[in-house]
């Protein structure tokens, strides 16, 4: 596919209305090529890569593209993107860990020409030869610094040994790795460093400092959250223990938070994601798993409720706010038993007020079991709820689709009476059970 139809799709599909610098260089790098991209975050890096990625992809026999990335859920938000895009005889599949392996091996029913995952679901798939790399050309490396810290080197060197015919190599983060393993044998590649200068949109981030009287910082955290009263805000902390700690705490105080760490289930993480997404719990309590590769449009604030431990998570941290142009603001709370790092700037001070209510949220969402395997759309379910439940089109929130679940945004004062009023009938003759998440 050339670019020029390429960006055509991505302005129908992804509601783009026009590329920013580093989209439009990326689409027209001459290929094949080796390219290393390092932009902000918020910068618009997924569909930078998928530009040119799915230019070099050309349709033959088995896997000719495969985009790793570091996490189930950036394998999930790339794989949209790159599907939306790609023509329609180069079929994509995903894969991570999480996901049903059975599921997985099904899809390859299909001979997909690219496939979006994580490194240790890939290589399972390879070694027990349910999927063959060795005509893949085309490879993307999206958040290529987490791809290759120590935890993944393993994976990746043995994936790497078994792309024997690539051309094309892209590797994207919006933060710099000092040294590239020597197994990627990027010796000759292209650099697009869009950090620090004025190619790309400079975020609109006031970072603040806040005291804490306490070393507990829970009651300082409570009142900035006041002040912060129908924000959409991300809670960052260095631990899991701490998180469900600080979860626990706001749920109490009946702050409408989300909890999301490494070690909740993949369910439970698709789940806090998909509430924190549409509004109904815009308050998200995160290690800082949360802090990489998460497109959530809207995030007005970040929370470093602990201090970031190195400039790159202050960075990646910071990202999740203030992108593609819009501004935001990040808030550090110290105590005096904090070092705060040399790497941190000179923030301005801000003492929070606390006056603010707790307010629940005005959303609540419907839970589907149904979803793309039993062949459901966004526009089934929002004509059903419209038709079957009362609501008008307004008043249908955010739809998440997977594949066999779907979660819908809608009033809080109406989840209960549209979830009783749709139950006794059928979503294109399939019987489907609507429910209220609590």
């Amino acid at each position: 596919m050339d670019s020029a139809l390429l960006i055509a799709r991505a302005k129908e599909k992804l509601d783009i209305e026009k590329l920013t610098p580093v989209q439009r260089q990326m689409a027209d790098t001459p290929l094949p090529a080796r390219l290393l991209l390092t932009a902000p975050t918020g910068s618009g890096k997924t569909l930078a890569f998928a530009l040119p990625f799915l230019r070099s992809v050309k349709k033959g026999e088995g896997v000719r593209g495969l985009v790793i990335v570091p996490t189930r859920e950036l394998a999930l938000q790339v794989f949209e993107v790159v599907r939306s895009l790609a023509s329609p005889e180069l079929k994509t599949t995903a894969m991570y860990g999480g996901h049903s392996f059975e599921a997985e091996t099904k899809s390859l029913d299909g001979d997909p020409a690219i496939i979006v995952a994580t490194p240790g679901r890939l290589l399972d798939h390879i070694r027990r030869g349910t999927v063959n790399v060795f005509g893949v050309t085309s490879l993307v490396l999206d958040e290529y610094d987490k791809s290759l810290e120590l935890g993944f080197l393993p994976d990746m060197r043995a994936i790497a040994g078994r792309l024997k015919n690539l051309s094309t190599t892209i590797l994207t983060s919006a933060t710099k790795l000092s040294e590239l393993p020597d197994f990627l044998e990027l010796k000759d590649f292209k650099t697009f460093d869009y950090t620090g200068d004025d190619k790309t949109i400079e975020p609109d981030l006031e970072f603040m400092r806040v005291d804490s009287p306490s070393a507990d910082k829970l009651e300082t955290l409570d009142s900035l959250l006041r002040d912060l009263a129908a924000s959409r805000v991300i809670v960052f902390v260095n631990h899991r223990n701490a998180a469900e700690r600080v979860y626990q705490h706001l749920k109490c105080r009946h702050f409408p938070a989300g909890l999301y760490h490494g070690g909740l289930e993949q369910d439970e993480r698709e789940r806090a994601l998909t509430l924190f997404s549409n509004g109904t719990t815009p308050i998200l309590i995160s290690t800082d798993l949360a802090s990489r590769g998460l497109d959530i449009s809207g995030v007005d604030a970040v929370v470093h409720y602990h201090l970031p431990v190195s400039p790159e998570a202050m960075t990646h941290r910071n990202g999740r706010t203030a992108r593609m142009g819009a501004s935001g603001r990040a808030f550090a709370i110290v105590s005096d038993t904090d070092r705060v790092p040399d790497f941190f700037p000179v923030l301005e001070q801000y003492w929070p007020e606390g006056s603010g209510e707790i307010k629940p949220s005005q959303w609540a969402t419907l839970h589907f079991n149904a979803g793309k395997r039993e062949k459901i759309s966004r526009g089934d379910i929002a004509g059903f709820l419209i038709q079957k439940g009362g609501l008008s089109k307004d008043e249908v929130g955010r739809i998440d689709i997977r594949d066999h679940q779907a979660y819908v945004a809608v009033p809080a004062s109406k989840a209960r009476d549209t979830a009783l009023a749709v139950a006794p009938y059928k979503i294109k003759n399939t019987r489907v059970r609507v429910t209220q998440l609590k």
